[in-house]
């Protein structure tokens, strides 16, 4: 029997280089199998926007989604300092503006009571005496207020050659010229009436907000011939929910509760360019919304005195 010890196989130690060659084997089968991975994911997922697709689009919300805060508000602002409106109304203006920052999210009432401000304040000037204001108060109080994550997303859609709105419950006047200064394409936005170029005090129908965002989608998209299915739309908000239904690319940016929520349910993608966003969550509003208001009155009745 000792003679057929050679047929019984030797037990050996492994040596370091055979575990080395080992452990080198088993990395480049998990390389391997990553690899298939990434190229079977990437064939499942092709690459958005499509370059030269001119059947698609991009609709974004304005505000929190492409600039931080409101565009209506931050408009006050500039007509406070061209003395449209007296410091009790910048005062107003600046409550609702700290609330909506720090909120995150579009509270009918206080919207409409903007609104509401905002038609009373221009009734009676010329829509083009508006429109070069408007270019001014870009500059000086939105220009450093825009996501420059939303940003980059719209210049992605303008580099593969497709249109790019803004679509936005603010006055088109104050849109169009955002638009045009971020190089997009156009604007749909809340209509206020005039006569002969002159503001009339009311508006042309109702605010675009919620639902009918979604109808000026629909109905853009009909006169451009676009596809929604291959269109993409952004919002912050729960209540441009009917928008971003319509489109088959839909995204939830830096988004209110109910947005995440809904948008996590039906497997949107989300992005959040917002720093500190859990401060709300924590009982820094409170004290935060005081001193923005405090500043704003405080700012307001500094330009007072100086006047004096």
């Amino acid at each position: 029997m000792a003679a057929l010890g050679w047929l019984t196989p030797r037990r050996r130690s492994a040596t370091a280089r055979s575990v080395l060659a080992g452990e080198a084997s088993a990395e480049a089968a998990r390389k391997s199998s990553q690899d298939a991975v990434a190229q079977d994911v990437s064939a499942q997922e092709p690459e958005f926007p499509v370059l030269g697709d001119e059947k698609a689009a991009a609709f974004f919300d304005l505000d929190n989604t492409v600039m931080q805060g409101a565009a209506l508000f931050h408009f006050g602002r500039g007509l406070y300092k061209r003395k449209f409106f007296e410091t009790r109304d910048l005062a107003k203006f600046a409550w609702q503006q700290a609330w909506f920052r720090l909120a995150g999210v579009e509270d009918p009432e206080h919207m409409q009571d903007a609104r509401d401000s905002a038609l009373s304040i221009v009734k009676g000037h010329r829509v083009s005496e508006l429109m070069s204001i408007g270019e001014e108060i870009y500059d000086e109080y939105m220009a450093e207020r825009i996501w420059p994550g939303t940003r980059a997303l719209a210049q992605a859609h303008l580099d593969a050659g497709q249109k790019v709105w803004l679509v936005t419950a603010a006055p088109v006047e104050i849109a169009t010229v955002i638009a045009r200064r971020l190089g997009l394409t156009g604007a749909l936005g809340t209509v206020a009436e005039s006569v002969d170029g002159v503001y009339t005090g009311r508006l042309v129908g109702e605010p675009l907000h919620g639902p009918a965002k979604a109808e000026a989608v629909r109905a853009l998209a009909v006169a451009e011939g676009l596809d929604l299915f291959r269109c993409a739309a952004y919002s912050d908000s729960h209540n441009d929910i009917p928008m971003l239904s319509l489109v088959g690319h839909p995204y939830a940016i830096n988004p209110d509760t109910k947005l995440r929520k809904h948008a996590r349910a039906q497997d949107w993608r989300l992005r959040d360019y917002r720093t500190a966003r859990k401060a709300a969550k924590v009982g820094l509003p409170a004290a935060a919304g005081v001193g923005a208001v405090a500043g704003g009155t405080a700012a307001a009745i500094a330009l007072h005195r100086r006047r004096r």
